[in-house]
């Protein structure tokens, strides 16, 4: 027999002139082994992405949920509660107040810590990091599987503190001692918080990992030609948002341990001398709530941008794509985003404007916070004029992506009030800090996930969502979206309160109940709005219409690969030859040019000129 006879079919060959190869099948535990390492316990970054991506869906569902929950409470207390009354036989079918405080704590829990920052920085940090930049993987693949998998004890516990004796957190979501270091405070303060710091543990450790692996994969494995100013603002705005997370996480891990030390060992980090809570004395003492605000917060309000920057990026992108133009102000625009990255380490004490602080340092804070309007407004001009002059498509990614700056201009301007230290006093702990943070991290975040959704899923299943029911879902959001929040900002002006179960209580907020339940219809109307997001989704991965490599004609790396991408993600090395913006170059037949298209005299000439 010689070489040839011994040579593999290759595709050419005529399967007619072959006889078939007989392949031993694999045994239960070798498919058993293969589903798992592919599709469980996987390393490529394309399947722990839509891992995050999956898992914080299904927690986005349940977060949503709690908020209807509040809502009802909120609008009308001491009613019976419909479909789940039964959960509170004990009230005769109404929620307690114990019951609320549970509510609204672990409502903001999942959001943020189990939707928000996981689905911005885990699914779409993971999916799209590689592509974008022409690698073929993470620089730390086993790494990149345990920051999804260390998600896992997180879910676990604040799942499991829904069933333990007392309940779960019941403390906020900032967790402020003594509430949450003394277990005689509320019902959710034993077991309940327990649980719920070790759930926000393995959420910090998770986003160091990931964060970790970010910053070396996007500065070490670039394509050749993919010089960091050629970078698109999605992966400048994840490679920020991963120094971000590096900094400022360890500060509320550290936070987190010593508070469960003081819950379970009996230190005293801070819980003050002499603390009696229910007529129990603290076991030890000597330390300082105020304390842990300024570590919460240290972290926290970084956090914030944790979970709007990826969305900036990301809508940046989309806008330039469907506004066929080159985004506007590109560098400028990296440095509004390394300035709102900087600037958020030092304005955490407007927080605590009503904890006492020194006046001086007040002034310090709020001066701060208005100065990192300043980067915020450019991104915003230069989104502006992005889409001016621009040739619009109007499709579902971009109607979000459009969405997603007004919510922010909404959302930024009315942090521009609560930045004002006489005017925080006024408004503090009203609904009108809600309908801040409900704007820029519900109102704008959502809409910039939701642009991203639509527009990498060609990309992540090789198909195409259906863009009729794509543009119901966008408009009812909408609508729903803005009743809901908007009405916030009026309650709040006039100092109708949070965090109270039954704020009725006090005669002067009787005629704000009204309001409320516009709010709790129009809250009702938003979640069942998503049921059409589910099911076109769902029903687009399995039957819609099947996308190329690139449907939208969009210019970065990404959409030179397969649709869905296979492991390696590229079919040869990607050669990075210019910036990811170049759409309608003049004196180009094309409106768009490929990061990967080779230059030639005509449009290098017309780039430099349009430049």
């Amino acid at each position: 027999m010689s070489t040839a006879d011994t040579k593999p079919t290759s595709v050419q060959d005529s399967p007619q002139k072959q006889e078939p190869l007989v392949h031993a099948q694999p045994s239960t535990a070798s498919k058993l082994s293969t589903f798992l390492s592919t599709y469980v316990f996987s390393k490529d970054h394309k399947v722990i992405g839509l891992q995050f991506l999956f898992s914080t869906l299904l927690w986005f569902l349940i977060g949503g949920l709690l908020a209807l929950a509040v809502r009802w409470q909120v609008a009308w207390p001491w009613s019976d509660v419909p479909v789940v009354g039964k959960l509170f036989a004990q009230q005769g079918g109404q929620m307690s107040p114990e019951f609320y405080t549970m509510l609204f704590t672990m409502h903001a829990t999942v959001m943020i810590f189990l939707v928000i920052i996981p689905i911005l920085a885990g699914a779409f940090g993971n999916f799209l990091i590689p592509l974008m930049i022409g690698a073929d993987d993470m620089a730390f693949p086993t790494l990149n599987m345990l920051s999804y998998w260390f998600m896992w004890p997180a879910f676990i516990a604040f799942g499991a503190s829904f069933f333990v004796e007392g309940g779960a957190a019941s403390s906020g979501w900032t967790s402020y001692p003594t509430l949450a270091t003394n277990v005689n405070s509320s019902p959710g303060a034993g077991w309940g918080q327990t649980l719920w710091l070790i759930g926000l543990t393995f959420v910090g450790v998770s986003s160091m990992l990931g964060s970790v692996n970010y910053m070396t994969t996007i500065i070490l494995m670039r394509a050749p030609g993919m010089t960091m100013f050629r970078l698109p603002m999605t992966i400048w705005a994840m490679f920020i948002t991963a120094v971000l997370q590096a900094f400022a996480l360890p500060v509320l891990t550290a936070a987190g341990f010593m508070q469960l030390a003081d819950r379970t060992i009996g230190t005293g980090f801070f819980t003050p001398e002499g603390n009696i809570v229910n007529n129990a004395v603290a076991t030890a003492g000597g330390g300082q709530p105020l304390l842990w605000q300024h570590l919460f917060w240290f972290y926290s309000h970084p956090a914030v941008y944790i979970m709007i920057l990826p969305a900036m990026g990301m809508v940046s992108d989309i806008l330039t794509c469907f506004a066929r133009k080159p985004l506007f102000g590109y560098r400028p625009m990296v440095y509004s985003v390394a300035g709102i990255a900087g600037l958020g380490f030092i304005v955490w004490g407007h927080h605590m404007f009503m904890s006492g602080m020194n006046p001086a340092l007040g002034v310090t804070f709020m001066v701060s916070t208005m100065m990192i309007a300043l980067p915020s407004a450019v991104k915003t001009f230069n989104w502006l004029g992005t889409i001016w002059g621009g040739k619009i498509q109007f499709t579902t990614s971009m109607l979000f992506a459009l969405s997603f700056v007004s919510m922010f201009i909404i959302g930024g301007l009315s942090g521009i009030f609560m930045a004002a230290t006489p005017v925080d006093i006024f408004i503090h702990d009203t609904y009108f800090i809600v309908a801040h943070f409900h704007y820029v991290l519900f109102a704008g975040t959502a809409m910039g996930v939701w642009a991203a959704i639509y527009f990498w899923f060609p990309k992540m299943f090789g198909r195409t969502m259906n863009e009729f029911w794509g543009k119901v879902h966008f408009f009812l959001t909408f609508i729903f979206l803005n009743g809901t929040f908007f009405t916030m900002h009026i309650l709040g002006a006039v100092g109708f309160p949070r965090r109270l179960a039954d704020a009725y209580h006090y005669e002067t907020f009787h005629h704000l109940q009204p309001l409320n339940a516009f709010m709790t219809y129009c809250a009702i109307g938003m979640v069942a709005t998503q049921i059409i997001f589910a099911v076109n989704f769902f029903w687009s991965m399995f039957y819609g219409p099947i996308a190329g490599r690139n449907p939208w004609n969009s210019n970065t790396l990404e959409w030179t690969a397969p649709s869905p991408p296979g492991h390696g993600n590229f079919d040869f090395q990607p050669i990075v030859h210019r910036g990811p913006y170049e759409y309608s170059v003049p004196g180009i037949e094309s409106d768009h040019l490929m990061q990967t298209d080779p230059p030639n005299s005509a449009a290098t000439a017309a780039a430099a000129a349009a430049h």
